[in-house]
């Protein structure tokens, strides 16, 4: 149901919680279905880390998750990502080896910009798997009153030390490359190592013990990662270790009134949300989610129990787990529907 009509909203230079400015700042942006008059038909899907609004494709149509003849849905796509403001398409080449800080409050903040740009009253979900559920967590807390009800998949509501485990070995992988040049490279560096490195976190110990990646195509454990490399060479590195870098501070307890106070920031949210980690994801873990829950006014921990690790989240990659997602989406939105 995605069409090819993608969409630029101009935000101008952006101060950044940093301190930093992001010149000449844009969000690339795709919508689908109308609007209704009231202006609360809005779903927002952000985006994850690689993937663009397309990526969310295999959710939307009639009799998937979501239902364009009923709802408005927005996908922005998240700064560094190629199509937003990054590394890549920055003018000054300086910028483009010295990206500035974005966290993922500026994100979401020009992404409430965009939503009321387009004539948005109230959200009925925000949505998102990994780092895209990040985002959801922080609309929920940042405009408590503007969001009806959220969905985390295979994500969380800050990055928890085992995760910047993961994510400082990705940099490490990009920036030890003899060719990165302090980002000022002429041929991108590393990049097939990137992703094979990332292919053996994404992926639970029994997907490789049992050969699960066979049901994906590949008859061996090589060629599954070389299909993971072949997917990230065509990735600008500046992009990646830009967005690397959002994620890996990203923490709902940061949001400006918060402190650092995790509870406070938990406790503040208004919406009605269902939470899904899988119990083999290696970076976004069942036993973090369920603390996380823990502090959650309303919350329904639904994990998916799948040897997929992270990737049980993965829009429309494997049946049994995306039947259970669909029925997520649908529970949130038929209760938003029931109380308005």
């Amino acid at each position: 149901m995605l069409t090819n009509d993608l969409k630029h909203f101009d935000l101008g230079d952006v101060a950044l919680q940093s301190g930093e400015t992001l010149a000449n700042a844009r969000i690339a942006y795709e919508t689908i279905g109308e609007l209704n008059r009231r202006g609360d038909n809005c779903i927002v899907l952000p985006t994850y880390y690689t993937g663009t609004h397309r990526s969310y494709a295999p959710l939307i149509g009639p009799g998937q998750a979501i239902d364009p003849s009923r709802w408005f849905i927005i996908i922005p796509n998240l700064f560094a990502n190629g199509l937003s403001t990054s590394p890549s398409t920055a003018a000054s080449p300086a910028q483009r080896a010295r990206f500035p800080q974005v966290s993922i409050y500026d994100n979401v903040k020009c992404q409430h910009a965009l939503v009321e740009m387009l004539g948005v009253k109230r959200i009925a979900l925000v949505a998102g798997w990994s780092l895209g559920g990040i985002q959801s967590y922080h609309w929920a807390a940042m405009y408590p009153d503007t969001v009806d009800s959220f969905l985390p998949f295979c994500s969380a509501a800050r990055c928890w030390p085992i995760n910047r485990v993961f994510l400082s070995g990705l940099r490490a992988v990009l920036q030890a490359d003899s060719g990165f040049a302090d980002g000022h490279y002429d041929t991108a560096p590393g990049l097939r190592a990137f992703g094979r490195v990332y292919a053996g976190w994404a992926y639970s110990p029994q997907f490789f013990r049992d050969a699960l990646y066979r049901q994906l195509g590949f008859d061996t454990i090589e060629e599954f990662f070389v299909a993971w490399e072949e997917e990230h060479v065509a990735l600008d590195a500046r992009d990646l270790l830009a967005a690397l870098s959002t994620w890996e501070r990203a923490d709902i307890a940061q949001i400006p009134p918060f402190n650092g106070n995790l509870i406070a920031a938990l406790g503040s949210i208004k919406a009605r949300a269902i939470v899904m980690p899988c119990s083999e994801d290696r970076y976004f873990t069942l036993e973090e989610n369920k603390i996380e829950v823990s502090m959650l006014e309303r919350a329904e921990l639904r994990p998916f129990y799948s040897k997929y690790g992270h990737c049980a989240g993965a829009p429309g990659r494997f049946p049994d787990e995306s039947a259970m997602l669909v029925r997520a989406f649908h529970d949130l939105l038929d209760a938003v529907r029931t109380s308005t």
